[in-house]
Formats: structure tokens, sequence, C-alpha cells
């Protein structure tokens, strides 16, 4: 699949359900270390760019140092599932973290996010911190009948 778009309603929805990924990165031996985190997601030029405010931990920046590859993984009971493989990079830019602090606020997709302010006091918090997200790879699963849809970045 070469178009985002043939598969951007899926995604939308789904993660805007399921609004809860976990987020799998390794350590410099290959050793995956999960954890749960609410990214948000915005399709510009026609490709998904996503973006997770989160602290600056040791081990996250750690691995992220040594392999910036992540995934991230949503489920459902219902079996309706996620997977969005990203390159991740650490954005300081105020500019940045005030259009991310308003995504988040207003939800992207509609039913992701959470207002910031209940773990930081504003963008220009030190200990908050924003990673961009640039997809490479997003599959969608529909529960019902276990279609698979995958669109790969042209690289």
């Amino acid at each position: 699949m070469t178009k985002f778009s043939e598969i951007q309603d899926a995604f939308e929805a789904y993660i805007g359900d399921i609004v809860y990924a976990t987020m799998t990165t390794v350590d410099k031996k290959g050793r995956p270390r999960a954890r749960v985190l609410i990214p948000i997601w915005e399709v510009v030029d026609g490709e998904p760019l996503g973006w997770l405010a989160t602290y600056k931990t040791p081990v996250k920046a750690s691995h992220l140092a040594g392999n910036p590859h992540t995934t991230f993984s949503y489920w459902t009971p219902r079996q309706n599932a996620v997977s969005v493989d990203t390159v991740a990079e650490w954005v300081e830019d105020i500019e940045v973290k005030r259009r991310v602090w308003d995504l988040y606020r207003r939800t992207s997709p509609r039913g992701a996010g959470y207002d910031l302010g209940n773990f930081w006091t504003s963008p220009g918090d030190p200990k908050l911190h924003v990673l961009r997200l640039e997809p490479w790879r997003v599959q969608v699963i529909r529960g019902t009948d276990l279609r698979s849809q995958i669109w790969k970045k042209d690289t």
C-alpha cells in the first residue's frame, strides 16, 4: 500500500478508541523494554506523524540514543490492532512543544490525548520532553476478520 489515506480512517478510529499504546525500545544488547504511553498522531503531507509528550527517563533516553527505532502497539479485546514502527527524535524547540501541547488538548486523533497540564505546568516546563515519531510502517488489523493492511513509507 503506497497511500496512507487508504488506512487512515481505520488508523484514526482504532487509536481514538484504544488510546493507550505499548512503546517498545531496545537496549545496546538488543533486549526489549515496553512501557504504556499515549502518543498523538496527525497526518502531514499525506503521511502519519506522531508526537509523544513524556519524561526523559534514563532508560528511554539511553535506548533511543543507541537505537532510535521504536514500535507503538495498540490492541483492544475486540482484536482491533495498530502497530506503528517509527524513528524517534527528541525535540527541544518551544514552538513545537506548544503545538504538541495543543494537539494533546484537542485530542489527535479524536479520542486520544489528554490535558498535559495534569503532569507538566506548561509547554516550557523543563520536565516536559517531546519525541517526534516518524513512522516508516503502519499496520492496521480489523478484529472481525483479522484483515490486515500495511502502509510503508517510500524510502
